[in-house]
C-alpha cells in the first residue's frame, strides 16, 4: 500500500461496499459500526483509518497498533473479526440528529483526491443500518 494519511474515522465492509464513518470523538462511530458488524459488516479500522488513493480509488486499512480492536462505549475494547483494507465506496458523516437532512441533495466529498457520495446520518437511530442497506442496494428515485 502507498502511504496514507490517518484519519479519525472507522472503517468497515458492508453489504460488500466500503463505508467510512467519519465525526469527532462521542458522534456514534463506533456504536454504528458495532451495529453494522451485528447485520453482518465486517470491521476494517475503529476510530483510526489509514486512507490513500491507489488507482483511481480510496482506500482504508487499519493501523496494526489497533487490528481487530473495537471499542464499545460503557462495555470495554473487544477483539472482533476484522479485514485489514478496503476500498471506500460511501462516506458517512455522524452527526446529531438535527443536522441529519430530512430529504439530502446528492453530496460527495473529495478524500486524497478521490470523490466519495457522501451522506449525513444520525448514528444512534434505530434504522441507521437500515438507511444504509437502502443507500448501498437500492437506486434514488431522482437518478
Amino acid at each position: 500500500m502507498s502511504e496514507g494519511t490517518i484519519i479519525h474515522a472507522s472503517a468497515l465492509v458492508f453489504c460488500g461496499r466500503g463505508i467510512l464513518l467519519r465525526g469527532p470523538s462521542g458522534s456514534g462511530k463506533s456504536d454504528l459500526a458495532l451495529r453494522l458488524i451485528e447485520a453482518e459488516g465486517l470491521l476494517v479500522a475503529d476510530d483510526r483509518s489509514i486512507l490513500s488513493a491507489e488507482d483511481g480509488a480510496l482506500y482504508a486499512a487499519v493501523p496494526d497498533s489497533i487490528a481487530g480492536l473495537l471499542e464499545i462505549r460503557g462495555v470495554g475494547l473487544m477483539r472482533v473479526p476484522h479485514g485489514t483494507k478496503s476500498r471506500i465506496d460511501l462516506c458517512l458523516d455522524c452527526v446529531p440528529r438535527i443536522e441529519a437532512p430530512r430529504l439530502p441533495e446528492k453530496a460527495a466529498t473529495r478524500i486524497n483526491g478521490i470523490s466519495v457520495p457522501l451522506f449525513k446520518l444520525y448514528p444512534f437511530e434505530a434504522s441507521a443500518v437500515a438507511k444504509i442497506r437502502a443507500v448501498l442496494q437500492y437506486p434514488f428515485a431522482h437518478d
